[in-house]
Parts: structure tokens; C-alpha cells; sequence
């Protein structure tokens, strides 16, 4: 089969296109014909050598773990799909392949494009952990920092269907895309403490920062208490109280099936910056490294 696989970290360059053997899908796996791949930062970081050799994964690599298509063939002791089905779901062993094997799957709404549902699984956990550990409930006021990035874009609309009113925090070009996900927007940046007040006068229950960039200081300051900040970027949140969330406490899958319903019902849309076919996949990293992405990448196969 064709896949994407680097043998040494380094710029996007030393991704390369090449022949492997297939997979099998093993006792409580799925393998699927792949449609398309998610790209997130962490690929990339990965990639680049940023976590060096602290991860489980060892050179070569076949990267991107998000992924959408069609089961081709059920391990030994699964039940609930089928050869045929469509899934979208989190790879084991690498996901920029034309074959791959899952360990976390959910079935795809029909009208989704397989782009659209490459780009769910990670941001979507990601987002549904961190509503989860913010306790946020019907009536409760979530400020969203970079609500129009992948995981930001999942949340405010995960929330919003939960009945949270949402305030998301983008660029101005961004602001009529935040409305029509049913969030108030406003400007990120040196002020956000004002602007959010003048907004949400009564004060905001809890903030997730999905960016990073020096924003917790800020949002403590709007939250009843420091705890009621969590991000998923700003490792150094804890030295002003906030939480930060990477998994290790537990995942949170059960909300991709959320998401597919909600998708069903009308509810819910992941927006597709770029598609990248395989060969491409180093232009894919660069841009997704640029910063600024409304919604994901994929690569298409």
C-alpha cells in the first residue's frame, strides 16, 4: 500500500511517499479503506523532533492518527460494524496510508464528507474533555480562547448545544463565522479582560483556551477562580492556577458519537481550510504550522 512515512525528524521535507505491507486488523480492531487524514498540530510537532524520542512511536513513522473511511475488514471479537461501513476514528500504527487500523471508531453520518470527518476525532475528544472538566452546564457562560481553530470550533458548538452561552475570542474575520456557530464574538488580544466585561457584564462561569499564547493570565482574571480556567496549550497555566488538560487524565471519546449526531440534526460543522492529496502532504504541515487555520486540513486519498 501507499503511505506517507518519515525515517528521521526534521522540516516538512523529510516526508516521503512510500510502499509498506498492509496491515491486519487484529482482535478488537477495525482496518479501513482510508478517504481521508486530519492533520493536527501535534503531527507536525511530532514530526519536527519537538518531543524527540520521549514518545511511544519510534523512526520510521507513518504519521496523523485522525481518520475517515470505509471498514474493509473487522478484527476477532467486534461487533456493531461492518465490511462496508463508514467510520471516522483515531488510527493505531499511523493513519496517512491507503489502509489503516483503528482503535477508537464511531459510525460516519452519511451526508458527511470523509474530509469533514478526518478532521473530528482528536479536536473533537479534545474539546469534549475539556467542556467535561469545566463542569459547564445549561445556563453557564463559556468564554472560548481561539473559538475558531479545530478544537475552539468544537467546543463553542458542543456547548452551545448543551445550552451554554458561549463567547468566543477570534480575529475580526472570523467574528460573522463565530455568530453563525451561535457564539458572541470578540478580538483576541491586550484588552480581552474589557471587551469581555462589556460583553458578559454578569461575568463568565468558566474559559477554555485553546491557543495559547500568553491568554490564561487574562482569563483568570474573568472567572470566579483561577480553576475555572483549562487549557490545552499553555503548559505553564498551572503557575496562575488554571488547569491544563492533555489526556492523561482520561479521554473522552463518547463525544464523537455526540458530534455525529449533532451533525445529523444540523448542529454541527467542522470547516475544511484545505485539502492536500498525499503527495502533498509537506505543503498540508507547512500551512497547518502557519497558524490562523479556520477549522483543519486533511489530506485526501
Amino acid at each position: 500500500m501507499r503511505a506517507l512515512q518519515y525515517s528521521e525528524y526534521g522540516p516538512s521535507s523529510v516526508l516521503r511517499v512510500v510502499e509498506l505491507p498492509e496491515p491486519q486488523a487484529p482482535a478488537g480492531r477495525i482496518r479501513i479503506a482510508v478517504r481521508a487524514v486530519g492533520v493536527n498540530p501535534y503531527d507536525w510537532k511530532l514530526r519536527s523532533g519537538a518531543f524527540g524520542d520521549t514518545t511511544p512511536t519510534r523512526l520510521p513513522v507513518v504519521p496523523h492518527s485522525d481518520a475517515a473511511g470505509v471498514v474493509d475488514a473487522v478484527g476477532e471479537g467486534v461487533e456493531g460494524v461492518a465490511v462496508g461501513d463508514e467510520v471516522f476514528g483515531v488510527a493505531v500504527g499511523g493513519a496517512a496510508a491507503e489502509l489503516a487500523v483503528l482503535r477508537v471508531w464511531t459510525p460516519k453520518p452519511r451526508a458527511m464528507p470523509f474530509g469533514e470527518a478526518a478532521g473530528l476525532p482528536n479536536v473533537v475528544e479534545t474539546a469534549g474533555r475539556a467542556l467535561n472538566l469545566l463542569a459547564v452546564e445549561k445556563g453557564s457562560t463559556l468564554l472560548v480562547n481561539g473559538a475558531a481553530g479545530g478544537v475552539g470550533i468544537a467546543a463553542v458548538q458542543l456547548a452551545v448545544a448543551r445550552g451554554v452561552t458561549v463567547i468566543g475570542t477570534a480575529s475580526e474575520r472570523n467574528h460573522d463565522f463565530l455568530r453563525g456557530l451561535g457564539a458572541t464574538p470578540v478580538t483576541y488580544g491586550p484588552g480581552l479582560p474589557g471587551r469581555v466585561r462589556a460583553i458578559a457584564p454578569a461575568g463568565i462561569d468558566a474559559a477554555l483556551d485553546t491557543a495559547g499564547r500568553g491568554a490564561v493570565a487574562d482569563l483568570v482574571t474573568l472567572t470566579p477562580t483561577p480553576a475555572d480556567v483549562v487549557s490545552i496549550a499553555d503548559f505553564d497555566a498551572p503557575r496562575h492556577g488554571a488547569r491544563v488538560t492533555d489526556g492523561s487524565e482520561g479521554r473522552a471519546w463518547p463525544t464523537l458519537m455526540e458530534v455525529a449526531n449533532l451533525y445529523a440534526e444540523g448542529r454541527f460543522t467542522m470547516p475544511v481550510e484545505r485539502a492536500f492529496p498525499l503527495a502533498e502532504a509537506a505543503a498540508a504541515h507547512d500551512l497547518s504550522e502557519s497558524g490562523h487555520i479556520r477549522g483543519k486540513i486533511v489530506l485526501t486519498l
